[in-house]
């Protein structure tokens, strides 16, 4: 980024484009989806957002960062929980998320859907 890091907007956005896996560029390198942030009228900064593909893992990182072990390693309670999460978060409409998401949890895609499939019924319920 060529964009001084100690701006106080940088500083302040910095945490929540780490936690979405996102990129910070300089002003002048933003293009199309970028997201270019202004501070007193002042181009400061851009954000890359990931592709969703790429937000998928690294919310599937920080789950296990939150959980202190790989998702495979937790129980099937957990994983259940895990799976919710993940709907809320509009994890399964990525291609192929369920997939991912069955393979960090050590788990096959039919186990995933059992998952979404008991969520739902209990809603209904």
């Amino acid at each position: 980024m060529t964009e001084p890091a100690d701006h106080p907007l940088v500083a302040a956005v910095k945490p929540l484009v780490d936690a979405m896996g996102a990129e910070l560029l300089g002003p002048e390198q933003a293009c199309g989806d970028d997201v270019v942030l202004t501070w007193e009228g002042e181009e400061v900064v851009a954000v890359r957002l990931p592709q969703l593909s790429e937000s998928l893992d690294h919310i599937l990182t920080a789950m296990e960062r939150r959980h202190g072990m790989p998702l495979a390693e937790l129980d099937r309670r957990t994983k259940q929980s895990v799976v919710r999460s993940l709907e809320a978060r509009g994890a399964f409409s990525v291609r192929h998320g369920v997939e991912t998401v069955a393979g960090a949890l050590g788990v096959s895609r039919f186990t995933v859907y059992n998952y979404l499939n008991r969520e739902n019924a209990a809603k209904e319920g």
